[in-house]
């Protein structure tokens, strides 16, 4: 941290301490975490609008508050499959979100009966059936460049740094899957389940779900027998296992519950969450030494940012953090 900012941390910590202690009031009735988290939620859900920025065949994306965006799988009358302009829309929506400095935290689910029943087989026939090409290589090479773009739908949600809140209801299949994979937190419903699919229609999983829910689950014997069986999760599974972190009686509650986790983590400073983001990819994927490498590497500058001291003292005068007005970032 900068000698400037160290030594406004100390001041500010010291006057702090020795300041005389004001009368206290007698202890009067505050609503748990949970009812400020609901409230708030409630009110923001009534004036959820458009996100003019956002316009898709496939998605539909709201602003359900100043910092928080909805993104929906939004093909309800097809269970939400996954077609061709499904794959490109995605990572426009998420690049967009990237960039958005408005935008702190992200809720996506599907509209409809169920969150997703992976590809489109009938929209995407004619791209998986009938791939250019000349002869055998030049064939392979555009699968490889096909595939690749297709990783990137879902790659493009880790590399967002804003959290991202998978919220799922009903069945989620195939291709689903690697979606929640690269969310960063997963809550269902109780009729949940999840399905690695793949090999019910002749092909492994290649967009992710392989390579992260080992991860995820830590138990490689299940996610063996989950992609070879192709047979379904239930939510129960889903949250002993560790895939899902809550499960909820139903879609309302589920998304009740989504927007006020993610407007609790909006509340809070971008730079603290985001870093935190960027650092828990990274680290997933390198050794402890080189995780902490570029942990140092990183915060020798986010440590000069206005944001701690701001937080500490909020903290200090027993102020709710969405109280703070942080900067964009």
């Amino acid at each position: 941290m900068a000698t400037v900012a160290t030594r406004r941390l100390r001041e500010l910590l010291m006057r702090r301490l020795t300041a005389s202690t004001p009368p206290r009031p007698g202890p009067q009735p505050q609503p748990s975490p949970h009812e400020r988290l609901s409230a708030q939620y409630d009110a923001s859900r009534a004036s959820a609008s458009e996100a003019p920025e956002h316009s898709y065949e496939s998605l539909r994306v709201t602003s359900v508050q100043r910092h928080l965006l909805h993104v929906q799988l939004n093909r309800p009358e097809k269970r939400n499959a996954m077609n061709k302009a499904f794959w490109s829309e995605m990572v426009e929506c998420f690049n967009k979100i990237a960039q958005d400095a408005d935008c702190r935290a992200v809720v996506i689910s599907g509209a409809g009966k169920m969150f997703t029943s992976g590809i489109d087989l009938v929209d995407m026939a004619s791209v998986l059936q009938k791939p250019k090409g000349d002869d055998v290589a030049r064939t392979s090479w555009h699968l490889r460049d096909l595939i690749s773009r297709y990783q990137e739908t879902f790659s493009v949600i880790e590399k967002c740094p804003k959290p991202v809140i998978a919220a799922i209801h009903g069945g989620c299949i195939g291709e689903g899957v690697d979606l929640i994979s690269a969310c960063d937190i997963r809550y269902c419903t109780h009729d949940a389940y999840f399905q690695v699919k793949e090999v019910d229609i002749g092909l492994a999983a290649d967009v992710g779900t392989l390579q992260r829910l080992p991860r995820i689950i830590g138990n490689q014997s299940l996610v063996n027998e989950l992609a070879f069986t192709a047979r379904k999760m239930m939510a129960d599974e889903a949250l002993d296992s560790g895939l899902v972190s809550q499960v909820f009686t139903d879609q309302e509650t589920l998304l009740d519950a989504a927007f006020a986790l993610a407007a609790e983590i909006s509340s809070k400073s971008p730079v603290a969450v985001q870093g935190t983001k960027v650092n828990l990819v990274y680290s997933r994927d390198h050794s402890v030494a080189e995780g902490l490498n570029f942990m140092r590497s990183w915060n020798m500058s986010m440590l000069q940012t206005e944001n701690i001291m701001k937080s500490v003292q909020a903290l200090m005068e027993k102020k709710e953090l969405k109280s703070v007005s942080f900067s964009k970032l």
